[in-house]
């Protein structure tokens, strides 16, 4: 298993789905048992957990600075 590849795939669905936003906020192994249909071990689903939520913070991050470049562009 690719645990990047799985990431990335992961955050991708994640942002496109508002309704599995909510879930993985309120429950990440519930949300990622769904997404990819596999019951992970502890140690693995906090792993991939982590990975998730780092890569959805800097990618928000990094559309937040994107923003806030486009404010002083003319």
């Amino acid at each position: 298993m690719d645990i990047k590849k799985s990431i990335e795939d992961i955050v991708e669905k994640i942002k496109g789905d508002e309704a599995l936003q909510k879930q993985f906020l309120s429950d990440p192994a519930g949300a990622l048992k769904k997404l990819t249909g596999v019951d992970l071990p502890r140690e693995q689903l906090d792993a991939v957990v982590s990975g998730v939520k780092a890569k959805l913070t800097a990618d928000n991050v990094g559309d937040a600075i994107k923003g806030l470049g486009n404010l002083f562009k003319k």
